[in-house]
């Protein structure tokens, strides 16, 4: 028996208990008719802001049904390592444990610059919020959770990750957890000035740069995009992603969703000078 990942956010950024954390997973997961993907994008911000766009993604990867899902996920701290693999045991969720895919991680590990070290993913939230609305859509699927630093060779861990899961012999799916543009004086940035106007230029010119790149699938050019432009928090994660997609042939990047903190009504309150953006959409199997 591998060790057990406890929650580290649960009960902020997701409920804490099963009967409510069950209950926002009916919400999001209710109509949702995303089409199958053998990989998306998703934000990782509390619930109550990008739960229901997350989901649209998740549920677009859970319809190819796979197996296992690869977690590439941002890292917000310490980390030394290009990429970190959580690579025994279970991640514990108020909906019950998902287990590591332990085969396929240590394949992993086996291959530079992926390094088994648990120790960055004790507090990291990016990976942690996808897990319980994965566990709800998909039981039994078991995780392979990775943190990718914005770095150079993020590219080059989504191949390697790509080229195993071809001859692991069994269905894997990818997600890639980031949340896009941090704007206002909470993080510091304000090139278009404090208020609407500047989280409006955030949202439809900084973020879109960034998801051009997905459309585009160009992994080499995601983490140099958003280190000029603060346009993403997990960029390594998504240029990994963007790499094993490529690496897999898939077809196209559907957007989902396109939104923003300050556009969301369920939240009361809302920070007229604040807002982070949230992408979701899923890479289609098939021919470019």
């Amino acid at each position: 028996m591998g060790p057990k990942r406890p929650p580290a956010v649960a009960g902020r950024f997701y409920p804490g208990t099963e009967p409510e954390c069950r209950r926002m997973a009916d919400e999001f997961f209710r109509a949702v008719t995303s089409p199958a993907g053998i990989g998306g994008i998703v934000p990782h911000a509390g619930w109550v802001f990008s739960g229901s766009t997350a989901a649209l993604a998740i549920a677009g990867v859970a319809g190819a049904k796979p197996e296992t899902v690869v977690i590439f996920g941002a890292v917000h701290g310490p980390d030394p390592n290009s990429a970190s693999v959580y690579s025994r045991g279970e991640w514990d969720t108020p909906l019950g444990s998902l287990q590591v895919d332990e085969e396929l991680a240590a394949r992993l590990v086996a291959l530079r610059p992926i390094v088994d070290d648990p120790v960055p993913h004790r507090y990291e939230h990016a990976i942690e919020v996808q897990l319980p609305l994965l566990k709800y859509i998909l039981p039994d699927v078991r995780i392979v959770p990775i943190g990718v630093r914005p770095g150079v060779e993020a590219p080059e861990v989504g191949r390697i990750c790509a080229r195993e899961v071809l001859v692991c012999g069994r269905r894997v799916g990818f997600l890639g957890s980031t949340d896009l543009t941090h704007y206002g004086p909470a993080f510091g940035f304000e090139p278009h000035g404090r208020g609407a106007g500047g989280i409006r230029w955030a949202k439809e010119v900084n973020d879109r740069q960034l998801v051009a790149l997905i459309q585009a699938m160009d992994a080499e050019a995601v983490v140099p995009e958003a280190a000029a432009h603060r346009n993403a928090c997990g960029a390594g994660a998504v240029a990994a992603t963007i790499a094993a997609m490529v690496e897999l042939e898939a077809g196209r990047y559907e957007e989902l969703r396109h939104t923003c903190s300050a556009e969301c009504e369920d939240v009361g309150g809302r920070d007229a000078y604040n807002s982070v953006g949230y992408e979701a959409g899923v890479f289609t199997a098939g021919m470019r």
